[in-house]
């Protein structure tokens, strides 16, 4: 449990990458994608292991997942793509990573570097190497990238009247430089990243507040299956119309959680929206 007292009746949480910040786009293409390619030894596939990973972090249901089981499944994406086999590059995907990832809620650098020192698997070792460069390419190039219009509009609306908090599946560090680099750390109660938990697990501050006065602002179905978890509300963030979807909440989301109008009909009109944004299966053939 995330150790603070609240202040408000309400508690909204929020995601960061893709849904407060256009960072994404930006964090997977420049910054995950090259180091996939080069440590997993892509260079054959380079094309199809772009697409893969595109897929899975930024345009499927599986947008927004931790970077782990995210890299499991687009290995196995490309396992199952006619034109990989077809090239005769080997794609594996290292048993103890599976394991790993089926037994830690804590699916950070940290907790793989205990991992690692504990039983020196040279497989998890590796991994711990990509996703070291991953986040020092991420420290190097991702600036000056401003949170999406409505979200400072939205947090300051708020900011009297509920208790905010980060939910993200994001390193720790890199959150809490990004939200204080825009000076929007003022707003929050608690910045909880990968290595606090799942958000599912963060946002079980909800049970600190009245039931129905618990809302998560999220842009991925990872987010909403978190609120499900918590028995809050969901208010998506559309994936293409994201200051749309900020203007909405801020000209009445905000409104109908604080009034208790939120749940019901508005909720589900909300659900069958974000339904409609992101597929399940890629658009290319696989076998």
């Amino acid at each position: 449990m995330i150790d603070f007292t609240p202040k408000h009746d309400y508690l909204v949480g929020i995601d960061s990458d893709g849904c407060a910040f256009d960072t994404m786009e930006l964090k997977h293409k420049e910054c995950f994608i090259p180091n996939i390619i080069n440590h997993m030894e892509l260079q054959g596939v380079s094309k199809y292991a772009r697409e893969a990973a595109e897929f899975v972090n930024l345009y499927s249901k599986s947008r927004g997942v931790n970077r782990f089981p995210a890299l499991i499944e687009t290995l196995q994406w490309l396992q199952k793509r006619p034109e990989v086999k077809a090239r005769g590059v080997k794609i594996t995907i290292p048993q103890s990573l599976g394991d790993w990832v089926a037994r830690e809620t804590k699916l950070g650098n940290p907790a793989l570097e205990k991992e690692v020192e504990k039983n020196g698997d040279a497989d998890l070792k590796h991994i711990l190497k990509w996703s070291t460069a991953v986040n020092q390419s991420i420290t190097d190039m991702v600036r000056g990238v401003p949170p999406f219009p409505f979200v400072r509009e939205s947090l300051d609306k708020l900011d009297d009247k509920a208790d905010a908090m980060v939910v993200s599946a994001t390193p720790q560090e890199a959150l809490q430089r990004e939200w204080a680099e825009h000076d929007l750390a003022q707003y929050v109660v608690a910045i909880c990243g990968q290595e606090a938990g799942t958000k599912k697990e963060s946002l079980g501050a909800a049970s600190k507040y009245p039931a129905g006065h618990t809302l998560m602002i999220g842009d991925a179905p990872g987010d909403y299956k978190a609120a499900q978890a918590n028995k809050a509300l969901f208010f998506p963030i559309n994936p293409g119309v994201e200051e749309a979807s900020w203007k909405r909440l801020y000209e009445e989301g905000i409104d109908r959680f604080l009034s208790g109008t939120f749940a019901g009909e508005y909720q589900e009109q909300l659900l069958r929206e974000f339904d409609t944004y992101l597929p399940e299966k890629p658009p290319w053939p696989v076998e």
